[in-house]
């Protein structure tokens, strides 16, 4: 679990293909401070377990479906990338509930005349936005200003833009995405009790029926 409070710029240092992945070897000096192996690193928003560690930076192997998933499918040496530890019991929630559970990924389409930062992104995804609501951008946690159909737009201070990569991106990149885990569980909870509800009301429209064919 996270927080979406960014604690360091990190560098990917190398990549090495797997037979059903990559391998990242990233350098961290302040999350590999107390990072041992086993340890979950949110990269750019994507929890990673932490497979080696040492000399200030540490590898994580990234499976084909986070890859499919995520912007992490293009990263190369020499990125900057976002990097956060998870979060230790009793901390102070400074973002919102982040997973590391990437949902997606949306496209920056740039800054417009009032200065929010514009993204677009999945019809999928964009009813699970709502003004004021919350959402990870590249692991950053950010406040949702206005909610489109297939659009979303944040205000970034100028401490996020320069402690993290949203300060570095330009028109076209790729970002990561998680949305509200709140907003999925209550959705699959209200879908499961209006099934209910259109199940019993479809079978006692049938008792009735039959009700009326004996009279």
């Amino acid at each position: 679990m996270f927080t979406g409070i960014v604690e360091e710029l990190g560098t990917i240092e190398a990549v090495e293909p797997l037979d059903d992945g990559s391998r990242l070897t990233v350098r961290g000096p302040v999350v590999t401070e107390d990072a041992k192996h086993g340890d979950s690193i949110a990269v750019n928003g994507v929890c990673l377990t932490v497979v080696t560690v040492g000399d200030g930076q540490f590898t994580v192997d990234v499976v084909a479906e986070t890859l499919r998933r995520s912007s992490l499918k293009g990263i190369a040496a020499g990125d900057r990338v976002n990097l956060e530890r998870a979060m230790a019991l009793g901390d102070r929630l400074g973002g919102h509930i982040v997973q590391g559970h990437v949902d997606g990924t949306a496209v920056l389409r740039g800054t417009d005349a009032d200065g929010l930062t514009r993204f677009e992104l999945p019809k999928r995804l964009s009813h699970y936005l709502v003004e004021k609501g919350s959402i990870t951008v590249d692991g950053v946690s950010l406040t949702v200003v206005e909610a489109g159909e297939s659009t979303f737009s944040v205000a970034l201070i100028p401490t996020t833009k320069e402690l993290t990569t949203l300060g570095h991106r330009a028109p076209g990149d790729e970002v990561n995405i998680e949305v509200d885990v709140l907003a999925k569980h209550l959705e699959r909870l209200a879908a499961a009790q209006l099934d209910h509800r259109a199940r019993g009301a479809q079978a006692r429209s049938g008792d009735n029926g039959g009700v009326r064919e004996a009279q």
